[in-house]
């Protein structure tokens, strides 16, 4: 019983540690399984009943780690293979740390020496008996003793909870308001000195955590907005879903299944911009091809034929995760702007940057993309500065949204490495997003921060405010812009997965359904 005495004292130290959920009475019944056959003496027996137990425990120690689902491993497998060799460098320790490998090493010297004196499994059997019965004890103890709270999801009028049980219910009624939740645009002013571009700077990987870890949520970028959203979730945490959603802003929050299939028209925040008067147009910092991005933002923008324009015409800033060139930002948006001069009338700019995506390489840099991370996120913010003083010395007027697709996951946590975004957990979906008024010769006073919680409904109802009345004619308050401006509790999703902030933390909806308390 030597091998599998370890495998479940690694099975109880990540259990330890939380970074695995046991399934206790399978692992007992595997357990005792093994206990009773162990006095197998042939070696063909023995040999069939190691490669058994290695066909039952590794898919269940699988199962029970917080690892993306297999069938997630399989459906990125495509995307995996398109790492270079210097980011899977980059990832090992962040899986396998070397202090863990130490640690593990001492600790299998530990074994070898107790082993010889005492009988192991007798130990590691009645832990397996002993820990679900604590662990049940104390889940009775806690709800005894637990005062009544209100654990749904705050705001949205999505009412009231008592406790796990209503976690899908309350998910149930967020879904069914905000199927029905929408926002029109009106007409944009035809008078030409109250027009104004629209510009969607959509940044991948960028969260207030992220901000926080790199040192940056100071940047003097984020003073200079007239709306500062501080409570905003981006809902999902892959890019492919994350431009789905933004590109779809003007209805309630879907599911994530739902993205992946039509929505009606007036959902479409270009196709509704289109409406009001402006002409789409697409530019990315990078070629798009990862995840097939471009065509689901083609697929998106509910308006056919919109001009891509290219990124040629930019400076290389630093290489993708995948060897790929990843343009300058503001060479690429500066770029842009001297081609959309040749546009007659507004304009509607959806910008895609993926300038802090996980696996980045600077040139010239030795830096892992986790060190170079506040280096990149500080010239991040600096270049859209330069770039909003361009259009200001232009003479023209624009109106810029800057959102993030969604967090980096610099930290980490107890349910995956750092980088890792499987679970969006309100850390990763918890992003700052902020409007710009460019070339607005009134008083801008103070920034109007908006921390309710919102999302991107509230964003496209901000817009279709400015855009139904120009906030570039005199007289105007800013503030009364942002006013009523609809509330979404704080929701992410992925593939089989779902988080909900609560009273004490959050839930994780598991792809096998099971919610799970976190802190």
């Amino acid at each position: 019983m030597t091998f599998w005495n370890l495998y479940f004292i690694i099975k109880l130290a990540l259990f330890s540690t939380g970074h695995l959920q046991p399934l206790w009475w399978a692992n007992i019944a595997f357990a005792l399984a093994l206990a009773m056959s162990s006095p197998l003496r042939a070696q063909l027996w023995r040999a069939v009943r190691l490669v058994a137990g290695l066909a039952i425990g590794l898919p269940l120690m699988y199962r029970e780690a917080n690892v993306p689902p297999f069938a997630r491993i399989v459906e990125e497998f495509g995307n995996l293979r398109t790492f270079s060799f210097d980011y899977w460098l980059e990832l090992l320790p962040r899986f396998l740390p070397p202090m863990l490998i130490v640690l593990a090493l001492c600790g299998l010297v530990a074994y070898l020496v107790v082993n010889r004196w005492l009988r192991v499994a007798t130990f590691v059997i009645i832990a397996l008996l002993a820990l679900p019965m604590w662990q049940g004890a104390n889940a009775v103890l806690a709800r005894l003793h637990a005062a009544p709270q209100d654990t749904a999801v705050a705001a949205a009028g999505t009412g009231p909870s008592s406790g796990p049980l209503d976690y899908n219910a309350t998910l149930a009624a967020f879904r069914a308001k905000e199927s029905q939740r929408q926002v029109s645009f009106g007409h944009l002013s035809a008078d030409q000195k109250e027009q104004f571009d629209v510009i969607v700077l959509h940044i991948c990987s960028l969260s207030w955590d992220d901000l926080d870890v790199s040192k940056e949520r100071n940047h003097p970028f984020l003073s200079h907005f007239d709306y500062l959203f501080t409570n905003f979730s981006t809902a999902a945490s892959y890019s492919g879903p994350a431009a789905i959603r933004v590109l779809r802003a003007a209805c309630g929050q879907e599911a994530h299944a739902d993205l992946y299939k039509d929505a009606p028209a007036q959902c479409h925040l270009m196709a509704d911009l289109a409406q009001a008067g402006y002409t789409p147009q697409v530019t990315f910092n990078h070629d798009g091809h990862f995840d097939n991005f471009t065509q689901v933002v083609k697929d998106n923008l509910g308006v056919p034929n919109v001009t891509m324009v290219p990124n040629t015409g930019a400076q290389v800033g630093m290489h993708a995760f995948d060897g790929s060139p990843i343009m300058d930002d503001y060479g690429t948006l500066a770029n842009w702007y001297a081609q959309r001069a040749q546009v007659p009338g507004p304009v509607a700019l959806y910008y895609n940057t993926i300038s802090l995506h996980d696996g980045n390489k600077l040139a010239n840099s030795k830096l892992t993309s986790l060190e170079s991370y506040p280096v990149r996120v500080n010239k991040l913010m600096s270049d859209f500065d330069r770039f909003a003083d361009l259009i200001q010395q232009s003479g023209r007027r624009a109106v810029i949204l800057f959102v993030p697709e969604h967090g980096a996951a610099l930290r980490g946590d107890n349910n995956q490495v750092a980088g890792l975004r499987e679970i969006p957990t309100p850390s990763v979906v918890h992003g700052p997003v902020g409007v710009r008024l460019v070339g607005f010769t009134g008083n801008h006073g103070p920034t109007t921060v908006v921390d309710q919680p919102t999302s991107f409904l509230a964003v496209s109802q901000l817009l279709s405010n400015l855009v139904s009345n120009s906030p570039f004619k005199p007289g105007v308050t800013l503030s009364q812009y942002a006013a009523n401006l609809p509330q979404t509790p704080m929701i992410g999703e992925n593939e089989g997965t779902v988080t909900m902030k609560t009273a004490n933390g959050y839930v994780v909806k598991t792809p096998d359904g099971v919610w799970l308390e976190q802190k």
